[in-house]
């Protein structure tokens, strides 16, 4: 059986790649939808094509990430496409956070998305693409950021890391790393959205068009997918300040 996994898949920009990824899967029996919202998961599995298992869980518990390595090695699938979108964001003064908020971004931002790399990648075989949502955040450090951004760049480094590891096996690795993007993510992120910068809202980007460019990128082999010109020329600018880098420690 080959199946399809998203995370996060209740909203924003998981929602999104299960409604673009159910239109263009090909030889897919079945698209597994992760989220804590099982009656949104429900919502979208009724509006989708292809068949999907909806599964209600807390990727930050241990014991749930458990019970669904489980399911698949007695289902034992062949993972065409792991997509893991889950992740959380405070935008707030590093001081005036919480230590729960701060643990919470780390472990579903870093944990969760590490572990469930783990527990799928043993079902992922030649052709299997992996899809990590990471962020444009993921390129410089932010303040009243600081947490999320730090996890963003985590996942960016994991994610370039592994497609050179899973290089020999077939398997594609793509970091998807947009700039703010209209979902509600920022609604949560922000105490008030009023505080969104004027900037941000300029260059803020449609769900589909970065889903779009994500799944385009993917299916190219591309280890990066970066969806808008200001986000392209942030990553562009790191990127050649990295390389300098790279060259003054090899020479």
């Amino acid at each position: 059986m080959n199946i399809a996994i998203i995370t996060g898949a209740s909203s924003g920009m998981g929602r999104e790649f299960a409604i673009q990824l159910d239109q263009s899967l090909g030889k897919t029996d079945e698209i597994w939808l992760l989220a804590r919202n099982k009656k949104a998961l429900e919502g979208l599995s009724e509006s989708l094509r292809i068949k999907t298992r909806v599964i209600a869980i807390d990727l930050t518990k241990e014991q749930s990430l458990q019970q669904f390595e489980e399911v698949l090695a007695i289902r034992n699938p062949r993972i065409t496409v792991l997509v893991n979108c889950a992740g959380i964001g405070i935008h707030r003064p590093f001081e005036r956070q919480n230590r729960e908020e701060i643990e919470a971004m780390v472990q579903l931002n870093i944990v969760a998305l590490t572990r469930m790399s783990m527990i799928c990648l043993p079902y992922m075989k030649k052709g299997s693409k992996l899809i990590q949502f990471s962020s444009g955040a993921a390129f410089v450090p932010q303040k009243a950021f600081a947490v999320y951004a730090a996890s963003k760049s985590y996942v960016y480094s994991l994610s370039r890391a592994l497609g050179q590891e899973l290089k020999g096996k077939g398997i594609t690795v793509t970091a998807v790393c947009p700039g703010p993007v209209n979902t509600p993510f920022l609604t949560h992120a922000y105490d008030n959205p009023s505080k969104i910068g004027l900037l941000k809202k300029l260059t803020m980007a449609k769900t589909s068009c970065v889903v779009r460019k994500a799944i385009e990128d993917c299916k190219s082999g591309r280890g990066v997918s970066v969806c808008g010109l200001p986000v392209k020329l942030l990553y562009l600018s790191t990127q050649g300040i990295t390389n300098i880098l790279l060259r003054c420690f090899r020479s």
